[in-house]
């Protein structure tokens, strides 16, 4: 990592109110390069607090762009941070409305050329798309990094029409602590209190909402820019990382925008920045390549940069499995179009008898995190025991060459219930002569959403009908002498909340059955020439992270109850833990998750997360608190969920609430 400490221009910030139409004020701060020309400017818009929580991040790269030529500009959406307002449901019209503001804001500014760009990863990313789908003259160039177009089928919440039991209840019980966090007197003045507690009574758990919609209806069509691309006006760089599961939104935008204003680029990378080093690498100079679409699209600078491919993807060389990886190896393609003519779809054809699945209801606890971010336990170790667990096909790479994929594989099979619901999930895997199963890629469907996500259709019992369903993208090499591993199984926990039924399982009959692998010909001439420069970011902003005598946590625990056929996965997702920063602030935050369940029974599949955290200025006498619980179980009818907030100044509770709710089951 290089740290740049000149640059062409020097740099000043200061925090600002940014005022809405309905009188509401979000709370900015706005790093500017010294000069008196006008200069376009670039937004980043998320719930995550600019004066704490995303701050370290911010400060490597805002007074970055800053030093470039650029006032680049972070700011906290409506009724979260110091913004003013009450917070809402992620995305909603609001939060898009009152982004359009900010974006025509700025470009009004005198400092301001008029040209505004956006950017962001996860929320911050797709907040961005959306805006961008709105279509403010201002906004001219978005870079999104690891964001989705579909929020239904690509996001944190369902997944081939199931509930993701592992994102989307710890998403929720996050947002819901997030939510609760008061504004930071330092910033917001002496009204922090009031606008505290006013805006903890339009608090509610997300989860509420999230369950309540389980196929994808107009709830969820709202946001997802893949019912109208052509709504996008502006010039988008996607970006994404094979170990994030939003990563198929590059391949869908670079084939559906036009090409004469959309590139893309997929890493090794997980849900991070590529530039910040974090596992698995290896991180790029990635806001020098930001700064090169800025440059073209902002200041109009003829730099080549729509000259490069309209994607750029690392393909990964085979490698052991492992939960961290510093480094994978591999190395950069480039295609010039998208579906490239360059991938062929190959099937690759089952073999063998009629075959009876009936996973064990723990089956998937070797999946990895959801959305890794570069910590130790993040990524699936070796899938040997979830082999076992599965029906498994095989097919030995023979020859000299490897069989080199990229895009996204699908997979066909003849299935036959004798239950209305079920679930299945297909995991591709590279074997290695020794053995060892690491995992490629994979998808499921939930088998109600196989004539479409919008409706949850019944299996008709006893009877056999074919299925056909896409797994993730990736980009790999599998070497001769390996054995490509097709692995299919009828649960999957804690991903895939199971249904009552779906322990008994299916058939599959290999007749009819087959995975279809996107190969990629012999790489043509040039690919060698993709390159990247070092990494590099402004300097830090100085947080530190207090030593602890306390015993570090397993960042992600299995216990197994042998008596009582339990399993339980315990989470520790290490956001940030204690730090203390230059400001003052010391701020604390400790979370948890958990899931069990019971072999045989899928009614006890069972969630839980808690939050605990502290902002104390010591200067200021100010010491808060917030303390989050979150449950959710099932019967057959419906999720039974039950979530609380506790908060206090000092030692005193000021605000105490507790929600209960039934939410029925419909195709989750």
């Amino acid at each position: 990592m290089i740290i740049r400490t000149e640059f062409p221009y020097g740099s000043t910030h200061e925090d600002v109110r940014i005022p809405l139409p309905d009188g509401v004020e979000l709370y900015a701060r706005i790093w500017r390069p010294v000069t008196d020309e006008p200069v376009p400017a670039l937004l980043e818009y998320l719930p995550y607090r600019l004066t704490d929580w995303t701050a370290p991040r911010d400060w490597q790269r805002h007074p970055w762009y800053a030093g470039h030529g650029y006032a680049s500009v972070r700011v906290d959406v409506r009724g979260h941070g110091c913004s003013g307002g009450r917070p809402g449901d992620e995305y909603d019209a609001r939060e898009l409305a009152d982004g359009v503001a900010v974006v025509e804001w700025l470009a009004a500014q005198e400092w301001c050329t008029g040209s505004v760009g956006m950017f962001g990863i996860s929320w911050g990313g797709c907040n961005s798309l959306q805006i961008a789908a709105l279509a403010p003259e201002p906004l001219k160039a978005v870079v999104t990094v690891c964001s989705t177009d579909d929020r239904y089928d690509n996001d944190v919440h369902y997944m081939g029409g199931s509930v993701l039991a592992v994102d989307m209840h710890a998403w929720a019980a996050t947002m819901l602590a997030f939510a609760s966090r008061p504004p930071d007197p330092r910033y917001a003045g002496d009204g922090w209190r009031a606008q505290w507690l006013d805006r903890l009574e339009a608090v509610e758990p997300p989860i509420h909402t999230w369950l309540s919609h389980q196929t994808r209806d107009a709830y969820w069509r709202h946001g997802s820019v893949c019912e109208d691309y052509g709504a996008i006006g502006a010039a988008v760089l996607a970006v994404g990382g094979w170990h994030d599961p939003y990563r198929d939104t590059v391949l869908r935008l670079v084939e559906h925008l036009p090409k004469a204003r959309v590139r893309g680029l997929i890493g090794p990378w997980s849900h991070q920045y590529p530039d910040r080093g974090l596992p698995p690498g290896p991180a790029i100079g990635f806001l020098q390549e930001t700064l090169r679409w800025w440059d073209h699209w902002l200041k109009g600078a003829d730099n080549g940069v729509m000259d490069e491919p309209l994607l750029r993807a690392w393909i990964s060389e085979a490698h052991p499995p492992a939960t961290v990886y510093e480094e994978l190896p591999g190395r950069w393609v480039g295609e010039r179009a998208w579906p490239s003519p360059s991938v062929i779809p190959v099937p690759y054809v089952f073999r063998g008898a009629p075959v009876a699945v009936a996973s064990p209801q723990h089956t998937g606890l070797d999946a990895g995190r959801f959305f890794p971010f570069g910590n130790e336990a993040d990524l699936p170790p070796d899938q040997r025991e979830e082999d076992a667990k599965s029906a498994c096909f095989e097919f030995p790479v023979a020859g000299g060459e490897p069989v080199e994929i990229l895009g996204r594989p699908s997979v066909t099979l003849r299935l036959r219930l004798d239950v209305p619901y079920g679930q299945v999930v297909a995991r591709l895997c590279d074997v290695a002569p020794d053995g060892s199963s690491t995992l490629v890629t994979r998808g499921a469907l939930n088998l109600s959403a196989r004539q479409g996500r919008d409706r949850a259709v019944p299996w008709p019992v006893g009877s056999y009908e074919d299925v056909t369903f896409e797994l993730n993208g990736i980009g790999h090499a599998f070497p001769p002498g390996h054995r490509i591993r097709l692995a299919v199984s009828s649960a999957y926990w804690p991903w895939i909340w199971p249904r009552a039924g779906s322990e008994a399982g299916w058939t599959l009959d290999p007749a009819g059955s087959s995975v279809t692998l996107p190969v990629r010909a012999a790489s043509p001439a040039g690919d060698d020439g993709i390159f990247f420069e070092e990494p590099e970011q402004s300097e830090p902003l100085g947080v530190s992270h207090p030593a602890t005598l306390d015993e570090p946590r397993p960042e992600r625990l299995v216990v197994r109850d042998v008596a009582r056929g339990t399993w339980r996965l315990e989470v520790d997702p290490r956001y940030g833990g204690t730090r203390v920063y230059p400001d003052g602030l010391e701020y604390g935050e400790d979370a948890t998750e958990v899931y069990e369940i019971q072999d045989g029974d899928p009614l006890s599949a069972r969630t839980r997360s808690q939050w605990r955290i502290r902002l104390h200025r010591p200067e200021l006498g100010w010491d808060v608190g917030v303390e989050t619980r979150s449950e959710i179980t099932c019967d057959e009818g419906g999720f039974m969920t039950s979530n609380e907030v506790v908060c206090r100044e000092g030692d005193e509770v000021v605000f105490h609430r507790t929600w209960e709710r039934r939410l029925p089951r419909g195709a989750g």
